[in-house]
């Protein structure tokens, strides 16, 4: 358990280092190390609750994601949360850099 529990720790460190590295300077410049981290941690939520992970590709493999509408969701979990305010706009590149960081695993 405890070796799960670290090695999703080191997943996610990577996972907002390759976010960091992806985002362009003045949208980086918005969002901090914990901001990331819990971005990831609601995009986990959201692949599981929207049901995304269980949709079939298409012939080429691949599958519809829609980038504003996640960023979107992000965007509102974070004010239920009570978390912040942030711009789903900007949003989109966290979005598009934690799906970048997934290809490449």
């Amino acid at each position: 358990m405890e070796e799960d529990f670290l090695e999703q720790a080191e997943d996610d460190l990577r996972t907002v280092e390759f976010i960091k590295a992806y985002l362009p300077q003045d949208i980086k410049e918005k969002f901090t190390d914990d901001d990331l981290f819990y971005f990831i941690d609601v995009l986990a939520d959201y692949y599981v609750e929207s049901g995304i992970l269980e949709q079939e590709p298409d012939a080429d493999g691949c599958i519809d994601i829609d980038t504003d509408a996640i960023a979107q969701y992000v965007a509102e979990r974070a004010r239920k949360d009570k978390y912040g305010t942030f711009d789903p706009e900007d949003l989109v590149w966290v979005v598009q850099g934690e799906l970048e960081f997934g290809e490449q695993e």
